[in-house]
């Protein structure tokens, strides 16, 4: 059996970032019946964007996949805070991964890796989710990396 995603971020030597604090009216994470829907996440620190801009204009590729694992570490984070353990995950369902996109910049799933590796090395590769990487032309805040997760829970 596998250990809880706990123990997993541990052992990876990673640690949860504080709850993100919503930029605007909606709620950071909702949950029904088993299902958690965490709210986009943009990678934050101390409140400001990372790295803000376009991937491939101002943002490498490289960086902004490392910005969709933290904004993925962040929802995770959110989910912890409101259930009050993030062993309460089952498994990841499904991951949307906006990308501030540069004009004619088609390597949106590049960045999307980011949010889904980290994804299944705490959960297993048997626990993938769904996925779908988009580019868009901007992003609140001007953030690079938008991640939206859904949750199943125990």
């Amino acid at each position: 059996m596998r250990p809880p995603p706990s123990e997993r971020l541990r052992a990876l030597g990673l640690r949860l970032p504080p709850p993100p604090e919503p930029k605007g009216s909606y709620a950071p994470i909702v949950v029904d019946g088993r299902l958690a829907y965490v709210s986009g996440q943009i990678p934050l620190e101390g409140g400001a964007v990372l790295s803000p801009g376009l991937v491939d204009a101002s943002v490498p590729v490289a960086r902004a996949k490392e910005l969709a694992r933290r904004a993925t570490l962040q929802g995770l984070s959110a989910t912890s805070a409101a259930l009050g353990s993030l062993d309460r995950i089952e498994r990841p369902v499904r991951v949307a991964v906006f990308v501030a996109s540069s004009e004619g910049f088609t390597r949106q799933h590049e960045v999307g890796n980011g949010a889904t590796e980290l994804l299944n090395e705490l959960f297993g590769d048997e626990a993938k989710p769904a996925r779908v990487s988009l580019g868009a032309s901007r992003l609140p805040l001007d953030a690079p990396v938008e991640v939206e997760l859904l949750l199943a829970l125990r």
